[in-house]
């Protein structure tokens, strides 16, 4: 990254509370994760599955309160192929926000081939998703320090 100041950013993240025990660790490690990048001023938002995140983060975007706005979730497979359908629809839908408000939004919803309610499970996806929290936050502090730079120019 540039000598961007990153302090300066304000930034979102909409996580949803399927699988919350596991979705909050993206939250935490992301959180934590831009803290040590200077990113301090984040704001943490809940709704109850990964459906609902596009209307929020297109309102948090359309207030002008914020950078850049990151979501987490976690989509399972429940038997029906509806999963499928959730997370292509969610990930269109923050695409869309993002070019339309001209607020990057990252998305970090997850959908596992394979997950089990079972310890095992819960326990892998508890640590990927703490990477994954990380990789969101390195990929929200560089875009917004790049798009920084671009208006500095």
């Amino acid at each position: 990254m540039s000598s961007t100041d990153t302090s300066s950013f304000r930034v979102a993240i909409v996580s949803a509370q399927w699988h919350a025990d596991i979705v909050d660790r993206a939250v935490d490690s992301f959180t934590t994760r831009l803290n040590e990048l200077g990113v301090t001023n984040v704001d943490v938002h809940t709704v109850p599955g990964a459906f609902e995140i596009p209307l929020l983060v297109r309102r948090l975007a359309a207030s002008g309160q914020y950078d850049g706005i990151a979501t987490a979730a976690l989509v399972v497979d429940g038997g029906i192929y509806r999963h499928e359908f959730v997370a292509q629809s969610v990930v269109e839908a923050l695409m869309k926000v993002q070019l339309e408000t001209d607020v990057p939004v990252f998305s970090g919803v997850l959908t596992p081939h394979h997950f089990h309610d079972h310890e095992e499970h819960r326990s892998q996806f508890s640590r990927h998703f703490v990477t994954k929290g990380e990789e969101l936050a390195n990929a929200v502090a560089s875009t917004l320090t790049t798009l920084a730079s671009l208006k500095a120019a």
